[in-house]
């Protein structure tokens, strides 16, 4: 990864949202060890001492309130002022109900976090990013960025949009040294999907490699989780001088899933 050895890539100074656990911690880490300046964002407290030890800094905003978010914007400029170089949309969460049901107010705090936000934060780094004629943003969609599943139609509207904002935005940016680039996952071995391969082995009464297998993973040929260290690794790549022609792109991490 020639982008990563480049000495320049220990000055750049990335945001990495959703930074406390999984996904997002993987990604923050490995930025770390390769020398960059990460601000390191999760709506959890606890979260600081997670960004302390591994060197990051710590930034806290509730991105369901787009204010908080503008707030966040301010406060990310007092504490960088050199710019964002490289900006990964990675919070978010998920709600599970039949459309009929689902609460609205959920239903647009769920976009806001994993659409709007992103939104507000491209906006706000792609300034700077244009003035240095180099960036990155990567934003973390899901395999549910490009098919659907029954019970989550905030969180799949949410991930096609953030889908259309890359594509968009990456088109709108090339020719200033800026990529955009979405990644789509499958399911992911962090502390909340553990906890529901857990609920659906108590609920179906089979062991929880068979709720991977069989019920989780039934459409996807690889039948296991992906590791968070694997798509920090995809990241890596995404961010580094190897990847500078890669824009606008949908980068499938599902295990088979869509080959069908």
């Amino acid at each position: 990864m020639s982008g990563l050895t480049n000495p320049s890539i220990a000055s750049r100074t990335a945001l990495v949202t959703g930074a406390g656990s999984g996904i997002g911690l993987a990604i923050a880490r490995m930025f770390r060890e390769a020398g960059m300046t990460v601000l390191f964002h999760d709506v959890v407290p606890a979260a600081e001492q997670t960004a302390k030890e591994i060197g990051a800094i710590f930034v806290s905003a509730d991105l369901g309130d787009p204010a908080l978010v503008r707030d966040l914007v301010d406060h990310i400029r007092e504490l960088a002022p050199g710019g964002i170089d490289i900006l990964v949309n990675n919070a978010g969460f998920q709600h599970i109900a039949p459309v009929d049901e689902f609460p609205e107010d959920i239903w647009i705090n769920l976009i806001q976090v994993l659409l709007v936000a992103p939104f507000q934060l491209t906006k706000a780094v792609i300034p700077g990013m244009k003035k240095r004629r180099w960036g990155r943003i990567v934003n973390i969609a899901s395999i549910h960025g490009v098919i659907a599943s029954p019970g989550k139609s905030a969180y799949i509207a949410a991930k096609h949009g953030l889908i259309g904002l890359t594509r968009t935005v990456a088109l709108e940016t090339a020719e200033h040294g800026i990529t955009v680039n979405a990644l789509c996952p499958a399911y992911v071995r962090t502390p909340l999907v553990e906890r529901q391969v857990a609920q659906q082995a108590a609920l179906h009464g089979i062991s929880e490699d068979a709720v991977i297998s069989e019920i989780m993973l039934a459409p996807a040929a690889i039948k296991r989780l992906i590791e968070p260290n694997e798509v920090a690794a995809f990241v890596r790549f995404l961010i580094s001088d190897d990847a500078s022609s890669i824009t606008g792109s949908v980068q499938m991490m599902d295990l088979g899933w869509t080959a069908r």
